[in-house]
């Protein structure tokens, strides 16, 4: 994917209010800084402790300052641009619930990050926060002491908030795909906030959305195979990054992409070529693969989305990614609340 720039030039185009800051943490390949900035945000720092995202950014965003920084190992003290930014926002990676961890005798990484983050906005001091990680986190009880930690550090620093599940399918995402948010403002902002309305009309469809690319090689069974892939697409997983190759999901997944006549269990270098014979009675060889590119589209990013690295560090950052269109809905809301705030003086309670 290419031109990444010009797709920057037009979203700031639309945009004819004063840009908001924003510090975005765990930025992955800017799913949802790229949404935030849809929504009106400028950051003035991304952060990620993997190079190959740090590279997928760069490379979209050049005016962007993104820095190759562990979460853990950042001292806001080092980068003041960060302080009293409008929002603190990060895709934190999936955290895991305290009885999984005791029962497999794993580590609690992914719970460090999100109490670096809390304890990020105290030293950031940002109006607003916007934090996305899995639907579990807010739903199931084993997830409770966990989101009791955050309630009791946040309500210290003045900060309301609510947790909730929003589906990317109901925002313009061609994609079944849940997520736990939990959005934080200063004050007593949180009463003026509105979690962001689904969008009227149909679902987007995994056949219209990938007709053409399909189609790009001269492939001449891709309207065939696109009219009967008219549904929105399973979850797509990202895997884990210490192993395995890309593909589309766990077994009931590539069940469920075997039906619309796709191969879950691979991921391809190039669409089909004009003489790929498309047959899924034959099984995995008469399916069609989707490439990085494809998987990419299907979570809401622009085909001028440009991806670095080889292909499965490709589909991780991909698989892993916040949908922008849903991180844009989400960022108009919280903008709304800002913006309409003003000058207004935030008046914390119950501290």
């Amino acid at each position: 994917m290419t031109g990444g720039n010009a797709a920057s030039a037009a979203a700031q185009g639309d945009i004819d209010q004063p840009q908001l800051t924003s510090l975005e943490i765990c930025a992955g390949m800017g799913g949802l800084a790229f949404g935030l900035e849809q929504a009106g945000f400028a950051p003035v720092l991304l952060l990620d402790n993997r190079p190959i995202a740090c590279e997928t950014l760069r490379a979209n965003r050049p005016h962007w300052d993104v820095r190759d920084i562990d979460i853990l190992d950042f001292d806001p003290v080092d980068h003041q641009q960060v302080y009293d930014v409008h929002l603190l926002s990060g895709g934190l990676p999936r955290v895991k619930s305290p009885a999984a961890v005791a029962r497999t005798r794993g580590d609690d990484a992914e719970l460090s990050v999100l109490k670096a983050t809390v304890d990020l906005v105290y030293g950031v001091r940002p109006r607003a926060i916007l934090l996305e990680n899995v639907p579990d986190l807010v739903r199931k009880s084993d997830y409770e002491p966990i989101r009791k930690v955050v309630a009791d550090e946040l309500g210290h620093l003045g900060y309301r908030f609510q947790w909730n599940i929003l589906n990317a399918k109901n925002y313009g995402v061609p994609q079944s795909r849940e997520v736990g948010l939990l959005v934080a403002f200063r004050g007593d902002l949180i009463d003026r906030f509105e979690w962001p309305r689904p969008h009227a009309g149909p679902w987007r469809t995994v056949g219209k959305t990938l007709l053409a690319s399909m189609g790009a090689r001269g492939w001449a069974d891709a309207a065939k195979w696109a009219a009967q892939a008219e549904v929105t697409a399973p979850t797509i997983v990202g895997g884990s990054w210490d192993r395995g190759g890309a593909d589309l999901g766990p077994t009931g997944a590539k069940k469920t992409w075997a039906r619309i006549g796709i191969d879950g269990a691979t991921v391809a270098d190039q669409v089909p070529d004009a003489d790929f014979s498309w047959d899924p009675v034959l099984g995995r060889p008469g399916l069609v693969p989707l490439t990085v590119d494809q998987v990419a589209l299907l979570q809401g990013f622009p085909s001028e989305w440009v991806i670095a690295g080889r292909k499965t560090a490709r589909y991780r950052q991909v698989g892993n990614a916040t949908p922008p269109p849903l991180a844009r809905a989400l960022g108009e809301s919280i903008a709304t609340v800002l913006r309409d705030a003003g000058g207004d003086p935030i008046r914390v309670t119950g501290t």
